[in-house]
């Protein structure tokens, strides 16, 4: 017969529950504003305007926004490694998410 492991942390059931309400609603958030202008802010303080571009599990990608990037090569702007970059956010550590468009 094999041991059973150790159980060093559950969650009690009033948090889990929490936490399921806040990814149904944040699921819910990044469908409706798919392909909007946002700003997010996390428990930890930082803050990023960009692009919800999908959402998956507890996920949400973020294309950040780059000003100056556009259609076209702009030779007068530096170039800037971060162009395009989706940046995966978890999201029950979101704290705030703002349309900005």
């Amino acid at each position: 017969m094999e041991k059973q492991p150790k159980v060093i942390y559950r969650a009690d059931s009033t948090s889990a529950e929490s936490l399921r309400s806040m990814k149904k609603r944040l699921c819910e958030i990044c469908d409706m504003y798919a392909g909007r202008m946002v700003r997010v802010q996390t428990m930890d303080g930082g803050v990023y305007d960009g692009i919800i571009r999908h959402h998956e599990g507890c996920i949400l990608y973020l294309e950040l926004d780059a000003p100056g990037y556009r259609a076209f090569w702009n030779p007068f702007v530096p170039f800037n490694p971060y162009y395009n970059t989706i940046l995966p956010l978890v999201l029950y550590e979101l704290l705030v998410i703002s349309l900005l468009s």
